[in-house]
């Protein structure tokens, strides 16, 4: 078996200590050097195992004063079920109900936006084909929580009521009951899940640290002709949230 990176050996060490309470929540850790000296490695080590245990939310940095062990904080649930598509109402802001939170978003809309190449896979699309593309940022009791950017083929909802997902008498309704408001009828979604480390710009809109840790997941809905009509790329914070799939059984 290859032996352990040094930094996440050193990682381990410092997740122990702080699990035995040798260091309580707002106590400041000792310097990288003196770290370094009792793990028998340099401060570059230490340094990258406290950044990974700031993205994973067991400590936090405080700039110009040094790193601290992060106060508890309960992670939002956020689910992922086809449960939650209801008639008239936000998917986000049911799930966000349903774990007592007060859901909301901000968004930003771009209509006629040219398609690229990996968007226009996922679409079933040319690449360069027009698309109305949506930012969202999603909050938890004004805490962001989740990104995401939406993207549908122009040629499919143009000139109809739905074509600004967020304008119009269906705005904020989902991608599901915004299709079948113009008789599309969306039968599916594909989600591809995978970890990564966050961008900058993630990390600055979702007030984490940089390079932390995020599930991104690629989400793409089907009309019940095999045809995509939307796909998204979601981004959510995997020290602040925790992601829950609910799979339905028929019988």
């Amino acid at each position: 078996m290859p032996e352990q990176p040094p930094y996440l050996r050193v990682a381990d060490e410092l997740r122990r200590r702080i699990a035995e309470h040798e260091w309580e929540p707002g106590d400041r850790l000792p310097s990288r050097t003196q770290i370094g000296q009792e793990c028998g490695v340099g401060e570059n080590v230490v340094r990258r195992a406290q950044e990974l245990l700031i993205s994973q939310g067991v400590l936090e940095g405080r700039a110009g004063s040094g790193t601290y062990v992060a106060e508890p904080r309960q992670r939002v649930r956020v689910v992922r079920s086809s449960a939650r598509e209801q008639p008239d109402k936000s998917p986000f802001r049911a799930d966000m109900r349903a774990v007592g939170r007060n859901g909301d978003w901000e968004s930003r809309t771009d209509a006629k936006v040219p398609a690229p190449a990996d968007i226009a896979t996922r679409l079933g699309i040319a690449e360069g084909d027009l698309c109305v593309r949506t930012s969202y940022e999603f909050l938890a009791d004004g805490r962001p929580v989740q990104l995401s950017t939406s993207w549908e083929p122009y040629d499919l909802t143009a000139g109809t009521l739905v074509v600004l997902p967020e304008g119009g008498p269906h705005a904020g309704a989902g991608v599901v009951n915004r299709m079948a408001a113009i008789g599309i009828t969306v039968s599916h979604a594909v989600e591809q899940p995978e970890p990564r480390q966050a961008t900058a710009e993630e990390a600055s809109l979702l007030g984490i640290q940089k390079a932390a840790l995020v599930t991104h997941i690629r989400r793409t809905y089907y009309s019940d002709q095999g045809r995509p009509v939307e796909t998204a790329d979601i981004v959510v914070p995997a020290a602040h949230c925790e992601i829950v799939y609910e799979i339905p059984i028929n019988r």
